[in-house]
């Protein structure tokens, strides 16, 4: 079946001009959950074909055992045992202070900070291959700081809470292992794209609610908050007009599917710590930047999330890029609006994490 000639042109026409050759080129999505395991291993194959430059960076995985039958609300974590694998990417050499082994005076405390990535994918897919997480390697040599990835349970194998509850895990054993991870624990963030961004607020509501690790910062580039998002779409009862609809890019039918294999079945209303936006009250979180793209179709929920963070007095930093879809600076990556994009995001967490550094504008 062709994309309807209307659809497409009515998105393009709103395609940022630099982006347009990109857009042009894009193929036609499929639905990864009708083989999921597929849809994982090509991804693989995909990383496994440009390695990760890993210049000045190096990593050590470690396997964190899970607490069996504990309850969130008692601070323990539901989990079906096993381990979860973290990996931790750090500077070549970064053992001591902060400005010791980088030059950055910081005067925060020994140690470098910390920020935990968790990647995204819909929460299916989108783990990095050992030791090639680029985003990860990319934060760790620009801010510069210890990024710890996190390989959370992914579904639809694992269905909501075993995502969310190993990255608050994680978050939990880096706090109390910062002096042997060289990390300062009054520098420790939560950050992530897509999935990954809805899961790094989803971990600070836990860190809040349950009297966990103080966390300095929560960047959430382009994240799924709300599993509202693209509901009257996926029904038929409405025209999908928050963001693109072409088929091409993630449109509200595709935000949809993913949630649909994400929460428990048969739920009808999510809880907060798998949709944020349904949080009752956003007070006492820690500083928020918020990134969204403007052919998203979940902008609109990542504004609104960014004025409750405001209106309950959390300082939050906002950025919206202009004609662009969720995920384009994977195709486009070597344009203007990509690499601002990215200058931003870093940007801010620098800013975050190093407050002696310059301001970001």
């Amino acid at each position: 079946m062709s994309v309807q000639p209307e659809m497409n042109d009515r998105t393009a026409a709103r395609v940022h001009p630099e982006l347009v050759p990109a857009y042009e080129a894009l193929p036609r999505v499929a639905d990864p959950y009708e083989d999921i395991e597929a849809a994982r291993a090509a991804f693989h194959d995909m990383l496994a074909a440009f390695p990760a430059d890993r210049t000045g960076v190096c990593s050590e995985r470690f396997d964190i055992p899970r607490t069996v039958g504990g309850a969130p609300a008692d601070g323990g974590t539901l989990t079906d045992g096993g381990a979860l694998t973290v990996e931790v990417y750090r500077p070549e050499g970064a053992v001591g202070t902060a400005a010791e082994d980088t030059g950055i005076a910081s005067g925060a405390g020994n140690g470098l900070p910390a920020v935990l990535h968790f990647h995204g994918g819909g929460f299916a897919l989108g783990r990095a291959l050992p030791g090639q997480d680029r985003v990860a390697i990319e934060l760790c040599r620009e801010l510069p700081a210890v990024i710890v990835t996190v390989e959370y349970r992914l579904a639809p194998e694992h269905r909501y809470p075993a995502a969310v509850e190993d990255c608050y895990l994680a978050l939990e054993w880096v706090a109390g292992r910062a002096a042997e991870l060289g990390i300062d624990p009054a520098r420790i963030a939560v950050a992530g794209k897509s999935a990954g961004g809805g899961l790094s607020a989803a971990v600070a509501l836990m860190a809040r609610d349950r009297g966990g690790p103080e966390l300095a910062c929560q960047s959430l580039c382009v994240p799924d908050l709300d599993d509202r998002v693209g509901a009257d779409a996926a029904a038929g009862t409405a025209a999908d007009t928050e963001g693109a609809l072409d088929a091409r890019v993630l449109n509200g039918r595709g935000v949809q599917s993913s949630w649909r294999h994400y929460l428990p079945e048969g739920t009808t209303v999510a809880e907060a710590y798998a949709a944020p936006a349904r949080a009752a009250e956003l007070s006492g979180l820690p500083p928020a930047h918020v990134l969204v793209c403007d052919l998203d179709p979940m902008r609109e929920a990542g504004l609104a999330y960014a004025r409750r963070l405001m209106d309950a007095g959390v300082p939050v930093t906002v950025r919206n890029v202009p004609g662009a879809w969720h995920g384009f600076e994977l195709y486009a990556p070597d344009t203007r609006v990509a690499k601002e994009m990215t200058a931003h995001w870093t940007g801010q967490l620098r800013a975050a994490l190093h407050p002696a550094s310059p301001a970001v504008v």
